[in-house]
């Protein structure tokens, strides 16, 4: 895993951890009655919200397989065999991170809002924000990395300006 995915991943299940977490006020969730996990459910699967997380499952494996070939290069060949049979076999998992999405979203809306929500999704408007909305977490990702670096950048120089000031050279 390079570390732009692993920040992009991270971000993803921050942005969703924060967009569904119960807030600090917030009674604590009632379990979501099934008919609500299963129209939430279609709402992520719409969105295509678990797109984001598809990766993980090669990733993890990808991201192993270099440690155990880095300390034994000669492993690759074995290592690819045994890491593409384990993709098919945790493909499945997939659906685990979808549901645990899906009960997010019922956990923190009703069965009526669910529907409207649903409704919304499937009109051109709720349509268009489906296709366009991973558009602009990509652009915004990118901006706030752009800030972050000119940000690091400018702390470091007035760093250094107030060490010379004391007398030091960085």
């Amino acid at each position: 895993m390079n570390a732009k995915f692993l920040v992009r991943t991270v971000c993803a299940a921050a942005l969703a951890w924060m967009a569904l977490a119960p807030t600090a006020d917030a009674q604590p969730a009632a379990q979501p009655s099934a008919a609500a996990v299963t129209i939430a459910r279609e709402i992520v699967e719409l969105k295509g919200a678990t797109a984001m997380f598809d990766t993980i499952i090669t990733g993890v494996i990808e991201y192993h397989k270099k440690i155990i070939m880095s300390a034994n290069p000669n492993l690759q060949r074995d290592l690819d065999e045994v890491g593409g049979r384990l993709a098919q076999e945790f493909a499945p998992r997939r659906t685990e991170v979808q549901m645990e999405i899906a009960r997010g979203y019922a956990s923190r809306f009703t069965e009526a809002e669910l529907k409207d929500i649903l409704t919304f999704y499937k009109t051109p408007l709720g349509k268009k924000l489906i296709v366009e909305e991973p558009k602009g977490v990509d652009d915004a990702t990118r901006r706030v990395d752009q800030w972050a670096s000119k940000y690091a950048e400018d702390v470091l120089v007035r760093i250094r300006a107030e060490m010379k000031k004391k007398g030091h050279n960085l």
